[in-house]
This record gives structure tokens, sequence and C-alpha cells, in this order.
């Protein structure tokens, strides 16, 4: 165990750590009212960064509940130009994916909608919610192969063009 000694008056020793500063504070005046705690700044809808925060974060729970449901259909049909609609899980994959798609449309509408969102974020949301229309459409009416891709395609760019706006704004979808 190691043990330290010290004579008295020998200050050759290593110096210790230095205290911290202790601040400086006001006099205590008896019968004076005690201050309240300092205001804490509260973003307002004046913040251009809290409507695209809410937007974007709206829109990324609408990608995600989209893409789960829509790539399970296409799954499903994959390398097949004319689905068989009367296979069961090809039916169910497309019911799913279609409610996905209409949730998600609306979810994304709404988000693009978030009063004081920049035109820039807002535009590629919109136009990525009549592109996921248009694919739930399709799937209603049982289209298959190169139509459906050329539809997921141009639905996957608006979602980068939302996904990179929200980014250029400091936040993620």
């Amino acid at each position: 165990m190691p043990t330290a000694i010290a004579e008295p008056g020998d200050e050759a020793g290593a110096p210790g750590p230095v205290a911290p500063a202790v601040p400086e504070l006001p006099p205590v005046t008896a019968g004076a009212p005690a201050v309240g705690p300092a205001p804490v700044p509260v973003a307002s809808t004046d913040d251009p960064g809290v409507p695209a925060v809410t937007a974007c974060s709206t829109f990324a729970n609408a990608l995600d509940s989209a893409s789960t449901f829509y790539g399970d259909f296409a799954d499903s049909i994959e390398g097949v130009e004319r689905p068989d609609y009367g296979d069961p899980t090809i039916s169910t994959t497309n019911t799913s994916g279609r409610t996905a798609l209409r949730e998600a449309a609306a979810s994304a509408m709404s988000a693009a909608g978030t009063p004081g969102l920049s035109p820039d974020i807002a535009n590629p949301m919109r136009s990525w919610s009549f592109g996921a229309t248009k694919l739930l459409l399709k799937m209603g009416l049982r289209t298959g192969g190169q139509s459906l891709n050329d539809t997921a395609t141009q639905l996957n760019n608006d979602a980068t063009n939302a996904q990179m706006a929200c980014a250029a704004a400091g936040t993620h979808a």
C-alpha cells in the first residue's frame, strides 16, 4: 500500500488539483422575494425547423408502413408479368398493401399540409401521396408487370426527393 509523507513547511511536493472557481453570488437581502427560474425559450411555429420536424416525422412513419406492406405484395408477385390475383397469398398481400398505401397517402398529404412547411419539403410529399394513390388504384384494378414497377419506381423517386428535402432542413424522413 503506498504511503505519502509530508513534512510541515515542505512546499516542494507535487501540486494538487486546482479547486474550481466559486461563482460570486448576489447578497441575500432579508424580506426580498426569491427569484424564480429563468424562462426557457420554447420553439414556436415561427421557427422554420418545427414544421419540418413534424412533417418529416409523419412522412417517415407513412413510408415505413407503406414499404412494409407493399413490399409483401411485391414479393408475392415477383417475376410474374400477370399475377394470379386468385392466389390467396397474392390476394391477401394485395389487400393489405392497398390499405397501407391508402393510409400512407393520406398521412403524407396531411404532413405536406403542415402549417409553415416549406414548399421544398411539401411538394415531394404531395407527389409521393399522389403516386401512392396511383399505385393502390393499379393494385385494385389488378394490373401487373411493368406498369406496377414503373409506378413503384416513381414513388421511390418521390420518397427520395422528400427525404432529401427533409435532410436539407436538418431533420429526417
